[in-house]
């Protein structure tokens, strides 16, 4: 085999895991907030990595009823401009 070419693939295999790392908690960031303020356990957000039950989870967090009070509207909107 060459070597240039067998160097080339040695290089893939540190730059994939690293690429897929990094792009799995930009993925995952997003979902631990929306769990945590959601009133749910952050770790949640991992199951989001497996394909079938990230979907289910996904219908979950849209349908159950989160465990934080609503935000209360103010009793006078400010006038507007």
């Amino acid at each position: 085999m060459d070597p240039h070419l067998l160097h080339m693939f040695s290089g893939l295999f540190v730059l994939v895991p690293v690429f897929l790392l990094v792009m799995m908690v930009i993925y995952l960031v997003p979902f631990w907030m929306i769990w945590k303020k959601a009133g749910f356990s952050p770790w949640l957000s991992i199951l989001m990595v497996v394909p079938l039950v990230g979907f289910v989870m996904l219908y979950v967090l849209a349908f159950v009823d989160w465990k934080v009070p609503p935000v209360s509207q103010p009793a006078v909107l400010p006038p507007r401009v």
